[in-house]
């Protein structure tokens, strides 16, 4: 947590594979105006790890139980990836607990399902390391990852340092979920970012969303793939701040 204990509270929700800490070129600008808490989700980072498949409904109750022991009753959420699908169920079983939502890069369906079956199936057998290049490949344009090598190589190591049962756990929620039919019960004010580059969920998928939310506004990134809020992070701050400030 960062940022002044009285101010408004943003929480900041990451991808498979990431933690909180991938959040941390936002703090200088978010935490001028808000209370900053930055989560690791089940399974990721400093978080417990439980056994077996999770859902996303798992997810969205750990992070309505994170915001009643915050003592807040309502915050605004920034997700990226994985971290926006938890976010939009949230918006969707608990609109109560949100205020204002933004979504980076992330999708309503994103299948096919034995694509995640594959990728879980691979990080039990052959633990995150086995995923943490193609990961980064799909992460971060090329031109990107060659200017930028040692905050490339730190968020690599994060990827690699993921508990495989916790990842392979979150490929299962991400395996059987579907948005859609409820992105119309949306109803907090919603901000939807995507990355003209990226591969992992490209600007279709948050064009779906966008069309599913009333009122929602989409901007697109240029020179940007799935982690826009690394790659372009001027720009999705400055895009935070103005949403979240209403």
């Amino acid at each position: 947590m960062d940022g002044p204990a009285d101010a408004p509270v943003v929480l900041l929700l990451h991808p498979v594979g990431g933690a909180g800490a991938l959040w941390e070129p936002q703090l200088e600008a978010l935490t001028r105006r808000f209370r900053v808490v930055r989560a690791d989700l089940r399974g990721h980072g400093r978080s417990p790890v439980p056994p077996g498949r999770y859902e996303l409904a798992d997810l969205g109750a750990d992070t309505v139980a994170l915001i009643d022991k915050l003592g807040a009753d309502r915050v605004h959420l920034a997700g990226i990836s994985l971290g926006g699908m938890v976010g939009m169920w949230l918006a969707q079983h608990a609109p109560e607990r949100i205020d204002r939502l933004a979504l980076l890069c992330t999708s309503a369906l994103l299948g096919p399902p034995q694509m995640w079956i594959d990728r879980a199936a691979t990080v039990l057998a052959e633990g995150t390391e086995a995923v943490a290049d193609t990961a980064i490949g799909r992460w971060f344009t090329a031109d990107f990852r060659a200017r930028e090598p040692a905050l490339v190589a730190r968020i690599r190591a994060m990827i690699a340092a993921t508990p495989p049962v916790g990842y392979a756990g979150c490929c299962a929620a991400i395996e059987i979920m579907d948005l859609r039919p409820d992105l119309p019960r949306i109803t907090a004010p919603t901000l939807i970012i995507g990355g003209t580059d990226d591969p992992s969920t490209p600007p279709e998928h948050q064009q779906l969303i966008a069309d599913g939310v009333p009122g929602s506004r989409f901007v697109q990134l240029d020179d940007c793939a799935h982690i826009a809020n690394v790659q372009q992070a001027g720009q999705v701050n400055d895009l935070l701040l103005a949403h979240f400030s209403g």
